[in-house]
Order: structure tokens, then sequence, then C-alpha cells
């Protein structure tokens, strides 16, 4: 198996809970895991779909909490944990020391809590709204969300030290940042042909998600000189809001 293929497993192994082993995986392998985070994304959306219509009969509120926290059980978290250490640390953080300090910290602050709470209802909300393009927007929502935080990886140093794996996933290149694009361009050709976007809603969603990643981008800079493992979640959260409010405007 060649090791971009063998980074597709390794791209499971780091951002599910699924148990598909494979260990160990090589420092190239871990790298080229990041060009696959939007098929993980895609297979997140698709078992988060599923949940959605096995409990829409119950009503489309009901249906987007459940498939709501089956993506939360299938990643373990691991994003929602990103998203509430990003906003504890560059809420509270004063100065660089301070930001990474916090990042390390497991306990959650009033940031982090809020953040949290503010992220799960807009979700929950959004996907209620979309009725029964929900499970679309869903396998959408999570392909695309994950394509934004590979090229904050290929942009940007990695400035803490969480671990040997998330340094050397971290360290992806424009190679692939451009593989994960096209899994992205490709979800999102899909859905305009099927009619869940326009060609023009389309265009806009890419323009919002390309400035949501400048922006991300231009922060992590200028508070702490890089991107930290916290960070990538915390883009791939607000990704996920970004396009669910995309395909629910009218």
């Amino acid at each position: 198996m060649t090791t971009s293929l063998r980074g597709a497993r390794a791209a499971l192994v780091f951002l599910t809970r699924l148990p598909v082993g494979g260990f160990p995986y090589t420092k190239d392998e871990w790298r080229w895991s990041s060009a696959w985070f939007p098929a993980v994304g895609a297979l997140v959306g698709a078992a988060s779909a599923g949940v959605w219509l096995l409990l829409e009969p119950a009503g489309a509120g009901v249906a987007a909490a459940f498939a709501l926290t089956a993506g939360m059980l299938l990643t373990g978290g691991l994003h929602e944990d990103g998203l509430a250490d990003t906003a504890d640390a560059l809420g509270g953080g004063t100065d660089r020391d301070a930001v990474l300090r916090i990042l390390k910290d497991p306990r959650v602050g009033s940031f982090g809590a809020l953040a949290l709470v503010v992220s799960v209802l807009l979700r929950v909300a959004l996907l209620a709204s979309l009725a029964r393009t929900a499970p679309v927007a869903l396998v959408l929502t999570h392909t695309l969300a994950r394509v934004g935080p590979v090229w904050l990886m290929v942009a940007l140093p990695y400035v803490t030290g969480d671990g040997a794996k998330s340094r050397d996933v971290a360290r992806a290149r424009a190679p692939q940042g451009a593989v994960a694009t096209v899994l992205g361009a490709l979800a999102l050709g899909a859905a305009v042909t099927l009619d869940v976007l326009t060609g023009v809603r389309a265009a806009v969603l890419v323009c919002v998600l390309v400035a949501l990643v400048l922006l991300a981008g231009w922060r992590f800079r200028a508070r702490v000189g890089g991107v930290a493992g916290d960070f990538l979640g915390a883009a791939e959260q607000v990704g996920e809001v970004a396009v669910l409010t995309a395909l629910a405007l009218p």
C-alpha cells in the first residue's frame, strides 16, 4: 500500500474512534493523513445523515440533535475540544506564553463553555431548519469544514509540542492541501448536481470559507506565531457553522 493510501487509514485513526489499526505509521504516512481529512469528514457526515434519516419521524429538532451527537461520538469530540481550548486560550491569554499555557490546561473555562454551547445550539438549529436536505448538508458540511485546517497546517508553523503524532500530521505541505481541496470540490460539485446548492451559492460559500481560513491564519499567527492542534479543531467548528448557515439562508 502506498504512503498516501496508508495516510487515509492514518486519517481515520487520527480523526475518529474507529478501530482501524494499522500501527505503526511512518512520519510521511501521518503527514499524508491530512490530505484525507475531508474524506473522513464525508464518512462522519454520512453516518450522521443515517442517524438523521432514522430519527426524522420524531421531528427535525430531535433528528438534528442526535445526528450531531453521532458525529461527536465518532470523532470523540476532537474538534469540539479544540474549539473550547482555543476560546479559552485566545479569550483569556494576554500574551503568547499565556495562550500556550491555557491550551495545555485540560479544564474548560467560561470562554470555552460558551463557545461549545453556541456551536452546538447553532448547528442543531441550522440543521433543523434544513429539513429534508439535512442529510446531504451533513455530508457536505463535514467534508468542506475539514479542508481549511489542512491549508492552515500548510501555511503556518506548528508551535506546540502536543506529541509526535500531532506534530507529524501538522507537517502537511501543498500536495496534501491540493488533495484535500479536490475532495472538497468533489463534494461541492455533488451538492450542486443534487440541487442542494446553486452554482452562485456554491461560489459564495467557497469565498466565505477562504475568508475564514485567512482570518483564522492571521489571528493564529498574530497571537502565537503559528498553529496548534486545538486551533485546527476550532477552525473546523467555525467552518461547520459557516457551511450550515450558507445552506440555511433563503
